[in-house]
């Protein structure tokens, strides 16, 4: 399989006429086959015994994506698309009672006849099944649904007549609308964002898995990955293991739920067609025009950019650095392949019309929260520049389904303060020994009536 990622790869670089959309499907596709059959045979995980109740309906983390779907129902097996709309009416032949969504996964015995039990109980409960992925392991097979219940029926009542029909290790969470996205079609838009923009990995592998914590680790010294993962990477109930493109270790974690080899299977293709296309970043920009009558051009950015960003530290006063990174003024140049990585985030950077950087906004992704960070340099302060850049940060953060983002500056830090009021969004402070947090809520509403640039999107083509 790792032949034919490597040529649609190849057709992405260097034939212009080929949809990056086709091409990124292609290659999920292809690889997602080939790796379920094989870890489908080699591993058997099912939801710990101990997890058979109900979970609250789950808001989305930050960063998590969940309005794409989360992984967790997302197998590519027998799948079975839902036509429906999930608009709370109860199913033709009903008494117009209130209906919920419910993911579920419970394993069954791999003998003739006990999932048709299973359907069967359910249907006595009035229970619709919307989609049904299988999953066969060494004992047993997991089977993961999507429901249509009446509203009344609850956790606990949908376990136990699950269990009594043979079902065990049972696992319910609520669902929405956006679960009723098969999973290949799922797959296959994850595949195409992420061939667009290096960044997009992350975002892409939480909105893939569902709720869970995700943490790139960098090589090791003498460029060995850390935990010494082996190519194909790891597979342990709730947390696998992958090799990222730059060399270190992505590792994914989701306690609640024990991960299956098609999950597995998808996430390492992700990871290996971004390997494959190497580098890139989307090429959209803005030309902004300050209040003088100078024109900034704001961008993306990436490691590439290293270079030009140690030459904006060298032009920034001692002041401005230790407001920036609150530690050794000396220490500074070494933060920025970090932060320039698309691994951990994203970087747009504010540009002269000579080309010279004169300031960067970093978004980047802290386990389940995320951060923002402004760096604008002495001489080019107070001209709005912050703002701007600090808008389009959390303007893609909100796209992103971040139910937040936050700073870590210094109390004594007024332009970052003011740039943070001028977002119009609810703000939390928190201080604690000169050093201010300062988070911005972005829900529905608070988004709406916000101040984000409405305008061209950096970072979209």
């Amino acid at each position: 399989m790792s032949d034919v990622t490597h040529a649609v790869a190849h057709l992405a670089e260097h034939v212009p006429g080929v949809p990056v959309m086709l091409l990124a499907s292609m290659a999920a596709l292809a690889v997602t086959a080939g790796f379920r059959t094989r870890w489908t045979r080699r591993h058997g995980h099912a939801p710990p015994t101990d997890d058979t109740g109900s979970r609250p309906p789950s808001a989305p983390a930050a960063g998590s994506g969940a309005g794409a779907g989360s992984g967790a129902g997302a197998g590519i097996g027998n799948d079975t698309a839902a036509t429906t709309a999930a608009d709370g009416r109860a199913d033709e032949g009903g008494e117009g009672v209130d209906s919920a969504l419910w993911r579920m996964r419970t394993t069954v015995r791999d003998t003739p006849g006990s999932l048709a039990a299973l359907c069967a109980a359910l249907a006595e409960r009035r229970v619709d099944i919307l989609s049904l992925q299988t999953h066969p392991l060494a004992e047993g097979t997991v089977d993961e649904f999507l429901l249509r219940a009446p509203g009344e029926l609850t956790a606990t009542e949908l376990v136990e007549v699950v269990s009594a029909a043979g079902g065990a290790d049972t696992w319910t969470e609520r669902a929405d609308a956006h679960d009723l996205v098969d999973a290949p079609t799922r797959v296959l838009a994850l595949a195409a964002r992420t061939a667009q923009d290096a960044a997009e990995l992350p975002l892409a592998l939480r909105q893939l898995l569902g709720r869970c914590t995700i943490r790139s680790l960098p090589a090791a010294a003498g460029g060995r990955p850390g935990g010494e993962v082996p190519p194909e990477g790891s597979l342990e109930d709730t947390v696998l293991r992958l090799r990222a493109p730059e060399g270190g270790v992505i590792t994914v974690e989701r306690p609640y739920l024990p991960f299956t080899p098609a999950e597995f299977a998808r996430a390492r293709a992700l990871v290996e067609l971004d390997a494959r296309l190497g580098p890139r970043l989307p090429r959209g920009r803005d030309v902004l025009t300050l209040a003088e009558g100078s024109d900034i051009t704001v961008r993306r950015a990436d490691t590439r950019d290293v270079p030009a960003a140690k030459a904006m530290h060298e032009r920034c006063s001692a002041r401005t650095l230790g407001m920036r990174y609150h530690g050794p003024v000396g220490d500074a140049d070494r933060y920025l392949n970090h932060l320039l990585s698309p691994r951990f985030g994203r970087t747009l950077a504010a540009q002269t019309a000579s080309g010279r950087i004169v300031g960067l906004g970093h978004l980047l992704w802290d386990g389940d929260e995320t951060e923002v960070a402004l760096l604008v340099e002495d001489a080019w302060q107070h001209r709005g520049i912050g703002g701007e850049l600090l808008g389009r940060l959390v303007a893609m953060a909100a796209e992103t389904d971040c139910a937040s983002v936050y700073a870590v500056t210094q109390a004594s830090n007024t332009g970052m303060v003011a740039a943070m009021r001028g977002l119009g969004l609810p703000l939390d402070y928190q201080i604690e020994e000169g050093t201010l947090v300062i988070t911005a809520r972005l829900d529905s509403a608070s988004r709406a009536a916000a101040r984000l640039p409405q305008g061209q999107r950096i970072g979209r083509d």
